[in-house]
């Protein structure tokens, strides 16, 4: 049996879980997510012990799988609509900067000084500017924050011989040693 599927999600004060068939809706104060549940799982709800538990019916390798995902996806919802998810993206590199414009971030990050790279922003994310070198990414949906964050990442990913680039808030690039001049190689 999944260790992790074992372990019962608690609900935390203000959270409602709905179960209907097999999509679980889970509603709190900052939103409300869903999440369809396949194969031969089930979700239980315990009122008394505010607890929601992921059962499975068969020992399928792909029952045992989906056991431990489901209730880590569901321990994920519960965070994101009390707490919410949030990513941080730095910008390095001369001239680099992010700037916002409606629902649209433009980015400068060396292609074009005159034209910038344009990022639409999908719904369900809120992404802000706090400097022009810094981009905050917040929203419920765990999953939808790391894509946004990796493809805004993905426009100019950190160069390897020098650093420029757009990374994540901490991450460490490793650098390359470039060529040297005058290396001692054939005669």
């Amino acid at each position: 049996m999944s260790r992790i599927g074992k372990k019962p999600v608690p609900i935390p004060a203000g959270v409602e879980v709905n179960v209907a068939g097999p999509v679980v809706t889970i509603k709190g104060p900052k939103g409300t997510l869903k999440q369809e549940v396949s194969g031969a799982i089930s979700v239980e709800v315990d009122a008394q012990t505010k607890e929601v538990r992921v059962k499975r019916g068969s020992d399928l390798r792909i029952d045992r799988a989906k056991h431990g995902l489901y209730r880590a996806l569901l321990a994920n919802m519960m965070l994101g609509v009390t707490k919410g998810y949030e990513k941080r993206l730095e910008i390095q590199g001369v001239g680099y900067r992010a700037q916002l414009s409606g629902k649209r971030l433009n980015l400068f990050v060396g292609y074009n000084t005159k034209t910038p790279e344009v990022f639409a922003i999908p719904e369900g994310v809120t992404v802000t500017c706090p400097t022009q070198t810094e981009i905050v990414i917040v929203g419920i949906d765990k999953q939808l924050v790391g894509q946004v964050a990796a493809q805004i990442r993905s426009i100019r990913p950190p160069d390897v011989y020098k650093g420029k680039g757009i990374r994540y808030q901490g991450e460490q690039v490793r650098k390359l040693e470039g060529k040297t001049v005058g290396a001692t190689g054939a005669k």
